[in-house]
């Protein structure tokens, strides 16, 4: 009888077995290779206090492979990549912009996303390297290469009309923007304390010893404050259940640094006649939590709102917001984004001191498609200005009025119609004033993405 029961028994796995053997072929049999090949010419042109001109070529993207789904499980990796070319002196920044490349401006490729992915009804798990793109923690992908994460995210929509979010972020990957707030491990103790200030509010670390970390994985402590933490608890809600309403409402707690809420409300609605307003508010408040060596106290309070309009082919929207201020809080009250997150409605292209402490800002921007014209082209225009309060950190104890003013021009061929074109400008003045100094630019940049 037991050797009966043992025969049946193993002929039953063996079946069992070459089931599973042919699901999981089919599982990788069905999958699909995706990503998006990126050429980005960059040129700055400084003039004030510093003169000088520096620009990059990069040719890179990503190639990304998923298996199809096998009982609802699936995988996913992607390598990441960026390569200059026609550059000068890699080692003088002065001349090679940093933005386009990895760590000391060299080439780069690396594994950036590595994912197990698994879908029951209406919940989805997802754990490993991965893009992510929320309000306080995101891809900004604004350059050569984006942010990435290590994450173990959960989503359901069980409850109708409602998103609900829980994640845990351990490790964070920047993106080779990045590199433009690359704070140097020398130097006087303002200057290394305006550049913390600097990348501290406009969404990367400010603590670095002279290297960006560009495509490495680092806990997300140290990547912020130079000490290793639990990583970032999120919690999250996104409700669209009234027509034209989206509700959303975010908390990240970052062990032993800080806890950011986020909350946001949009509404739109429209006319007979084809006029379609807008508007919209957001409230960031962060406090900090435990204890850390580099940041002992976070106090901020950032609030913006925005109207606009849709008529016909043009989207005009106008925005102001207000960020609290603390001489006793850390960068003087300004709202801390360590990790790439960057949701403010008066944000520049670069200009981004909307979350310096006391800064008040308004930023006015239009867009036109020309799809009536048979044109796959969308160009738009905006102007932005930042009051800077004496406590912003930045230039601390000096108040001035910053601006930034921009086109961005994106056109799609008819013919290659996976193949984008992007042309960018943005022209800031006074970015940074001191009594005897100031700095300005005159930036373009051309970008052409095609996705396969």
């Amino acid at each position: 009888m037991r050797g009966t029961v043992s025969l049946s028994l193993l002929a039953s796995v063996l079946v069992l077995n070459a089931t599973a053997a042919d699901d999981l072929v089919g599982m990788f049999s069905e999958g699909k290779v995706s990503g998006q090949f990126r050429e980005f010419s960059i040129s700055r042109d400084y003039d004030g206090s510093p003169t000088y001109t520096r620009s990059a070529n990069t040719l890179g993207g990503y190639i990304k492979y998923e298996t199809g789904a096998w009982n609802g499980l699936s995988l996913g990796a992607a390598a990441y990549a960026t390569i200059g070319f026609h550059l000068e002196d890699r080692t003088d920044w002065k001349q090679v912009d940093p933005t386009l490349l990895g760590s000391h401006n060299e080439n780069d490729i690396y594994l950036g996303e590595a994912y197990l992915q698994y879908k029951y009804a209406n919940t989805t798990f997802k754990a490993g390297r991965q893009k992510l793109d929320t309000p306080m923690a995101g891809s900004d992908d604004a350059r050569m290469l984006p942010n990435l994460f290590e994450a173990y995210v959960l989503t359901n929509t069980d409850v109708k009309d409602t998103t609900l979010i829980a994640a845990h972020v351990t490790k964070f990957a920047a993106g080779t923007f990045a590199n433009a707030y690359n704070i140097p491990s020398s130097g006087s103790a303002a200057a290394i304390a305006s550049g913390q200030a600097l990348a501290l509010t406009s969404g990367y670390s400010g603590v670095t010893d002279g290297t960006a970390y560009v495509g490495q994985f680092e806990d997300m402590g140290k990547y912020a404050i130079g000490d290793s933490t639990g990583g970032v608890s999120v919690a999250a809600a996104v409700y669209t259940g009234i027509p034209g309403l989206k509700l959303q409402l975010w908390d990240y707690y970052a062990h032993d640094i800080l806890n950011a809420v986020y909350a946001e409300a949009n509404y739109g609605w429209a006319y007979a006649s084809g006029i379609a307003p807008y508007v919209g508010a957001q409230w960031i408040n962060e406090r900090d939590v435990g204890s850390n060596n580099v940041i002992d106290k976070v106090e901020s309070d950032f609030i913006a709102a925005k109207v606009g309009v849709k008529v016909a082919n043009f989207d005009i929207y106008a925005a102001v917001s207000q960020n609290s201020k603390d001489s006793s809080a850390a960068v003087n009250g300004g709202t801390i984004s360590p990790w790439g997150g960057m949701p403010a409605y008066t944000q520049g292209m670069v200009t981004r001191h909307q979350f310096m402490a006391g800064t008040d800002a308004w930023k006015v921007a239009g867009s036109y498609n020309w799809k009536d014209m048979g044109i796959n082209l969308n160009t738009g225009v905006y102007y932005a200005s930042f009051d800077m309060d004496e406590l912003n950190g930045y230039s601390d104890g000096h108040a001035w009025t910053a601006t930034e003013s921009g086109f961005d021009i994106i056109f799609v061929p008819e013919t290659i119609k996976k193949l984008q074109l992007r042309f960018r400008g943005n022209f800031p003045r006074d970015f940074k004033e001191t009594a005897t100094t100031h700095t300005d630019w005159n930036e373009y940049r051309f970008i052409a993405n095609y996705n396969f």
